[in-house]
């Protein structure tokens, strides 16, 4: 309902005419007083019938009886046709009596009966309604930055039950998103105050100085251009995670196996001017459903991490093949390998072994988790296996495609 203040400014106030509960109470109150009036009305009916049919005295049966009667008032058989019809008559009138109590009572009783439904039907639709009372009020008191409230409806499993359940469900979904965007950006923020921090401290010093001059300046802005390279290359690797996080991606059938050959030949010419043998080997028609784009890259991640760990001749070998339910893309290195403690961090947001290498090489550390986001969203996984100066495997498995 919509109302007005002094101000002549509308606004949305609840009606209690329109409530749920009013609703539910009106529908109980009237398909109860709706059965029970048809269930009154045939039995008056069906009474009114009955007692409308030949007259009790008529017969033959009561036939002593009415001799009784007759002998009784000295009537003679000339005359006892008038004490039939007066028996009849009397019959008729208890009858009509009968039916106006009958009608009367009736009429009374539903009427007490649709006022006690009103009543009964306002009792029961509070109580039905009462757990949705308690969702709404939840719902009210759960803020943006507070998604710890839950319901916790309890009571019998039912529908109201459910709907809370799921209800809870979501919040817990939301709460784990908006802790993780909050870690994110944290970290995010953590990342680029580093680089920001170096520009300015290395321009501030160059601009306070009074003595500085060409040289000075210069040297200040290799050290800008190198910090402005690590933000650019981290801004875009945070554009790109972004981008995997959404829900609206392409999905299409793929053959991996054209992603990954494509994919090898991208780096052929950088394995080559780093002194790497790449190696691959592809089965055949490996189908999968995702976007080309997105494994095109989770890949190209991999190799590329593969190509930096590897000493020169070192072999850089990708695999391609498939089982019965899942394809798998694997890139082997030579490289150092990782301890058990890194294998577990790898594929965390922002996680370098070697910092300040990775700093001065403009690494973001999002790499391998954009691989493992990819491929969750393709509904897979990322695993690897590793050993300290062996090497590591990073493999990529994801859902084989079946046309049916």
């Amino acid at each position: 309902m919509i109302v007005r203040d002094e101000s002549g400014v509308a606004s949305w106030a609840p009606n209690r005419l329109g409530s749920i509960r009013t609703r539910l109470t009106l529908l109980y109150s009237i398909l109860l007083f709706g059965l029970a009036a048809i269930v009154v009305g045939g039995i008056y009916l069906s009474l009114s019938r009955a007692l409308s049919d030949e007259p009790l005295s008529r017969d033959t049966r009561y036939g002593d009886l009415i001799a009784a009667v007759e002998s009784a008032s000295g009537v003679s058989g000339d005359d006892a046709l008038p004490v039939s019809d007066r028996l009849v008559a009397f019959e008729g009138e208890v009858n009509r009596r009968a039916l106006d109590q009958l009608r009367t009572y009736s009429v009374t009783a539903l009427v007490a009966l649709f006022l006690g439904s009103l009543a009964v039907g306002w009792y029961v639709a509070g109580l039905v309604l009462r757990p949705i009372g308690r969702i709404s009020s939840v719902a009210r008191e759960i803020s943006a930055t507070d998604l710890s409230r839950r319901i916790d409806l309890g009571g019998p499993d039912d529908e109201l039950r459910d709907l809370a359940d799921t209800f809870d469900d979501m919040l817990g979904r939301l709460d784990v998103a908006f802790e993780s965007q909050r870690r994110f950006v944290q970290e995010a923020s953590h990342e680029l105050r580093n680089p920001l921090a170096v520009l300015r401290a290395n321009l501030d010093v160059v601009m306070a100085d009074p003595d500085a001059d060409t040289d000075d300046f210069r040297a200040a802005g290799e050290v800008a251009g190198r910090a402005a390279s690590r933000m650019s290359a981290l801004v875009d690797d945070l554009l790109l995670y972004a981008h995997h996080e959404r829900t609206d991606s392409r999905r299409e059938p793929v053959d991996a196996a054209i992603v990954v050959a494509e994919t090898v030949e991208d780096f052929g010419a950088t394995a080559a001017a780093a002194g790497i043998v790449l190696l691959h080997e592809i089965a055949p028609e490996l189908p999968v459903v995702g976007d080309p784009v997105a494994l095109r890259r989770a890949l190209a991640n991999l190799l590329s991490n593969a190509i930096r760990v590897s000493d020169p001749t070192c072999r850089v070998r990708v695999t391609a093949g498939q089982d019965a339910e899942m394809v798998w893309m694997s890139v082997l290195d030579d490289g150092p390998g990782l301890s058990p403690e890194d294998q577990e961090r790898v594929f965390q947001r922002f996680w370098r072994g070697d910092r300040a290498s990775a700093r001065e090489a403009g690494r973001s550390g999002l790499g391998l988790a954009i691989v493992r986001q990819i491929a969750e969203a393709h509904g897979g996984q990322v695993t690897l296996r590793s050993t300290i100066g062996v090497g590591s495997t990073f493999t990529v498995w994801l859902p084989r495609f079946v046309d049916s």
